[in-house]
């Protein structure tokens, strides 16, 4: 019995963990479509093909929608296909794990935000520290690196998608999760598709780039999504904000074996900065938001 118990605490915590180690493993086998299909292609084959996959699973027709929440999901998309896009355009130029560490300062203001509590102004402090070591204030970044101004601006934009993702998301209650996710990615892929075709064109037709771009979708959305969506039924909203916090480590940890992306001392510790700050949002995050459902928003 107590086998069971201490399982069933655990496994959701797993369920997490194994959404953003594979988060960053998609991600990483992705950037190596880079030379083939740019960024913009890399994207659109992701997005498309995860677009496919869960609407395969959740067969979304089987809800109707008012002209309303129509309107709620397509702006809901939008935020998801920019923030795609503009998350692998950053990764042209910055390394995988800095870019998540950027991309994460969105979610983390919408939460200090909504608290504005004074235990707050301490993990804003935390993140903004983070992120003055990885922005190339006064000429350089972290470890005297100078990251190209673009890149930053694209993960930047990302974050602020996040956010905006965050605060739409939160308008759909009333849609049932699977159409909301479903429905949201298709809108999500015809905002990045076309990026994508004058991108790349033909060669996102190849079929080997095909079968690749399928594993990764499926490794880097269909596989996450349902993990976190497993998790967040049995894991209050902290816990599973802590877990989630980890994926800019991980998102490193996976550029550096899988991408051979090497950060300097300062990096991590500007990664180790941003994390704090999100685990410690969520510890202290208060009783009522804690009621209310974590998001589920995997980077990228």
């Amino acid at each position: 019995m107590t086998t069971n118990t201490t399982w069933n605490r655990v496994w959701p915590l797993l369920a997490v963990l194994g959404s953003v180690t594979a988060l960053g493993v998609g991600t990483s086998l992705a950037k190596q479509l880079f030379p083939v299909l740019g960024a913009q292609g890399t994207s659109a084959l992701r997005v498309g093909f995860a677009a496919l996959i869960l609407v395969a699973i959740w067969r979304p027709w089987r809800w109707t929608l008012a002209r309303p929440q129509a309107w709620a999901l397509l702006r809901f998309g939008v935020a998801l296909g920019a923030m795609n896009l503009l998350f692998y355009m950053a990764l042209r130029t910055i390394p995988f794990g800095l870019a998540v560490a950027i991309e994460f300062s969105g979610p983390l203001a919408v939460a200090i935000y909504h608290s504005r509590r004074p235990v707050d102004f301490v993990w804003l402090a935390l993140a903004v520290a983070g992120l003055a070591l990885i922005l190339p204030i006064g000429g350089a970044g972290a470890g005297g690196l100078v990251l190209e101004p673009v890149g930053i601006a694209c993960a930047v934009g990302a974050a602020i998608c996040w956010a905006l993702y965050i605060l739409l998301g939160q308008r759909l209650g009333s849609i049932p999760s699977g159409q909301a996710v479903s429905l949201g990615l298709v809108f999500a892929a015809m905002v990045v598709v076309p990026f994508g075709v004058a991108e790349a064109g033909a060669k996102l037709l190849q079929p080997s780039i095909l079968a690749f771009g399928l594993v990764v979708a499926a490794i880097s959305s269909a596989l996450p999504y349902t993990l976190e969506m497993m998790a967040l039924r049995r894991l209050p909203p902290a816990t599973f904000g802590i877990a989630l916090a980890t994926e800019p480590a991980i998102a490193a940890l996976m550029g550096m074996l899988l991408l051979h992306e090497h950060l300097v001392g300062t990096q991590w510790l500007a990664i180790a900065c941003i994390m704090g700050a999100a685990m410690g949002s969520a510890i202290t995050r208060p009783a009522a938001a804690a009621k209310a459902p974590a998001e589920v928003t995997p980077a990228g």
